[in-house]
């Protein structure tokens, strides 16, 4: 006689929300005692959870993404009759999470050196046990496997790619050498803070982005004097409706009409580096600066809306990304990138490259030049524009000519709201 019964979060050792990072069964698969089911994330640890029975899985009540705690129900497994039901404490499941260490240093440095700790289970890399352990099974170092899966994830997938490259002769066997340890009070009063969750997650998207892609950086400048004069006359007329008007919603939509016009821009390679994704949509992610960190949600179909649906959607999804109330689907899809310092200042910088887009435009402050026309120099409002884009898919030539589209997108952008 079957007997179906609800497998659910364990004591966990905490009372914190924590994030579903990998369901390890789907239903109709057969589990025994103790194997993993679903893996958990919080903000120290990766953890999987192991069945406490056999059984055949019926229904499985989780997703990634999903927040859960003690009680929640995982998922629905049919059982042989009746059975004890075992004690899962928190020790148990201890016991599964991976050894990651709070601090590491490469084994190969020499002096000071600690061979007891192996540079591959850093804690400040996504990865879940099941991949940690398949990493020491195969010796190798997870800082230089690029990360595909959700939130910056390292998964079994990005492993075998990585392998199957290093085969192919495509790694090189460098590594780079750990940051060494320093004891800054040696030197005056330090006080510590812990990073945020955003930043931990997006340092570590940023730092493989720069790393694994090579950027080139191309400048230029556009006049945005008629355009702001326009913004400026219509700045109050907008406002009565609730909306903001700012440059960025005339930059978006000119980046929507070069994306048009060179599509190799809006974009991706392939896992495999052998081809190139073409999009046939504008999805702009938009960079917040938000008192949590960086945050980069998408504005979808860009080339499809007027000026002013533009402006209401970046403001509404500005403001949610400040108060941490975006979801999930709204930070993923985009297909090329902006990064706008302008109300804050600079004239220029190089924005890092937002994988898997190929592109990404930095945009700086504007400000008055001289400019020479027809014999004479006028006062024009220039803006500054920075575009780093992948040099695997995109040559200089085409940065080059991208940015001259920009430009002239920008300066000739359709006035009208």
């Amino acid at each position: 006689m079957s007997n179906v019964i609800e497998i659910k979060v364990p004591d966990i050792g905490q009372s914190e929300a924590v994030d579903v990072i990998e369901v390890l069964v789907k239903a109709g698969d057969t589990i025994a005692v103790d194997d993993p089911i679903v893996t958990l994330e919080s903000d120290k640890a990766s953890m999987d959870v192991p069945s406490p029975y056999a059984g055949v899985v019926e229904s499985v009540s989780v997703k990634v993404d999903d927040k859960v705690t003690e009680g929640s129900v995982i998922l629905l497994l049919k059982t042989e009759a009746s059975v004890e039901k075992p004690a899962v404490t928190a020790e148990k499941i201890k016991e599964k999470v991976a050894d990651i260490p709070t601090a590491f240093q490469d084994t190969n440095l020499g002096v000071g050196a600690d061979p007891r700790v192996r540079p591959e289970i850093a804690d400040n890399l996504h990865a879940g046990p099941a991949v940690r352990r398949l990493a020491r099974e195969l010796d190798l170092d997870l800082r230089q496997i690029p990360a595909t899966g959700p939130k910056g994830r390292i998964s079994k997938e990005d492993v075998k790619n990585y392998v199957q490259a290093r085969m192919q002769g495509g790694g090189g066997g460098f590594a780079f050498p750990a940051v060494p340890q320093i004891d800054f009070s040696q030197f005056g009063t330090i006080t510590i803070e812990p990073l945020s969750k955003i930043k931990k997650l997006s340092g570590a998207n940023l730092h493989r982005n720069w790393v694994s892609i090579p950027h080139v950086t191309q400048f230029d400048e556009a006049d945005i004097t008629n355009l702001e004069a326009f913004r400026k006359e219509h700045k109050a007329e907008v406002e009565k409706q609730g909306i903001k008007l700012t440059p960025l919603v005339f930059i978006m939509k000119a980046v929507a009409a070069a994306l048009k016009k060179m599509p190799q821009f809006n974009a991706s390679l392939s896992a495999d580096g052998a081809s190139i994704i073409l999009k046939q949509y504008i999805h702009l992610g938009v960079a917040v600066d938000t008192p949590n960190g960086l945050v980069v949600p998408v504005v979808r179909d860009v080339d499809k809306k007027s000026v002013l649906e533009l402006a209401a959607e970046l403001a509404s999804i500005s403001e949610r990304a400040r108060n941490k109330a975006l979801k999930t689907p709204e930070l993923q899809g985009s297909s090329f990138s902006i990064s706008s310092l302008g109300g804050i200042g600079g004239t220029a910088f190089t924005p890092i490259i937002n994988a898997p887009d190929v592109a990404i435009l930095g945009v700086s402050k504007s400000s008055y030049k001289p400019v020479y026309d027809k014999g004479s120099f006028v006062p024009r409002l220039m803006l500054p524009l920075s575009l780093s884009y992948d040099h695997r898919v995109i040559d200089g030539a085409d940065g080059a000519r991208f940015c001259k589209q920009l430009v002239e997108y920008i300066e000739g952008v359709p006035l009208s709201l």
